[in-house]
């Protein structure tokens, strides 16, 4: 950041007083050589974004590790899981997920009979109901309407 400022024509002494970091810190960081870790990590970098480009971006960390030890790349299974964390990639998570309800855009939406309010001054006075997940027999209301509690009850055989 303080490089991209001090390109933009900023001095590095005002920038650090703003920061409240001494100049001195930043220019021993600037000398200082990358560490094992970070050299490591760019190494990998594009190795791991390549085996999770190549498997349609589904594997996950220890998918990725198995085919970079099968290539011949010595890594840890919490060193993919942190660069993957890092670079936001994510394997896909198994099971379905179920979707209930798919909407028609073409469809015609139901009236908002409540104007979104959802409090009722006394008992029996508002019911709601959502139905779509649920199978329904043919005598039950179709969920593009609000029905009265009498018509729910006597649908649901109450």
């Amino acid at each position: 950041m303080i490089d991209h400022l001090r390109d933009g024509g900023l001095g590095v002494d005002p920038v650090c007083r703003v920061l409240e970091l001494s100049p001195s810190t930043y220019f021993a960081r600037k000398q200082r050589p990358k560490s094992a870790r970070r050299l490591r990590d760019e190494e990998l970098i594009p190795l791991v974004t390549a085996a999770e480009e190549d498997s349609g971006r589904t594997y996950g960390a220890r998918r990725v590790t198995r085919v970079l030890i099968r290539a011949g790349h010595s890594v840890a299974r919490c060193t993919v899981e942190r660069l993957m964390r890092e670079l936001g990639i994510e394997g896909v998570i198994r099971g379905r997920r179920r979707r209930t309800t798919i909407p028609e855009p073409a469809a015609p939406r139901p009236p908002d009979l409540v104007n979104r309010r959802f409090e009722a001054e006394r008992p029996n006075q508002l019911w709601l109901a959502d139905l779509t997940a649920l199978a329904r027999p043919p005598s039950l209301p179709t969920p593009e309407r609000i029905v009265s509690a009498q018509e729910l009850k006597a649908a649901l055989g109450f």
